[in-house]
């Protein structure tokens, strides 16, 4: 069998359960009604307020400064402190300065002390005209030695190639015309 409820019934079981729950829950909300929750300052049993009991652990005397003044303050809240010194600059090192090393090897050749005053060509060779830096004058073709020093190697038009001998190398001269 099958049991059906009706729905006025519900009705009146739900508010019965809300007036039970309101009469058990009021005490617990209002302090008044519920003596554990009293204040701590009434005994329990008594009325009224608990009697004043003199602090005897507090030595007042010790708070007062009979006969001390009070020195003048170093702290001012009102006075900054003085502006910091500035930073100090440091000053840096130049980079480092690169010099090259020396060349290793034999010395350079000294240059040929000669001077050429010109060139022509004459009977189909090249032929160029020397001072030295004693004032001598020479002439020469290719081939030709100097100052048992210098060979001249090749005469153009406007410049000689002359070597030194012993095989330590060799320059070009240009026309210097005086």
């Amino acid at each position: 069998m099958k049991m059906t409820i009706s729905r006025p019934i519900v009705y009146v079981a739900a508010a019965a359960a809300l007036v039970a729950l309101l009469v058990i829950a009021r005490p617990a909300m209002d302090p008044a009604a519920n003596p554990a929750q009293q204040s701590s300052n009434t005994a329990k049993g008594t009325t009224g307020p608990l009697p004043d009991v003199p602090v005897v652990d507090l030595n007042l005397d010790r708070l007062r400064t009979a006969g001390r003044a009070l020195g003048e303050s170093e702290r001012d809240p009102f006075r900054f402190r003085p502006k910091a010194p500035p930073p100090v600059q440091r000053v840096q090192a130049p980079p480092p300065v690169f010099v090259p090393q020396a060349p290793v090897g034999p010395p350079p050749i000294p240059p040929i002390p000669l001077r050429v005053y010109g060139t022509g060509f004459i009977g189909g060779k090249w032929i160029a005209a020397f001072r030295d830096e004693r004032g001598n004058v020479f002439n020469g073709k290719e081939g030709d030695i100097l100052e048992g020093r210098y060979r001249v190697l090749r005469v153009g038009d406007g410049s000689v190639d002359l070597e030194y001998i012993d095989g330590r190398g060799r320059q070009t001269l240009r026309v210097t015309g005086q």
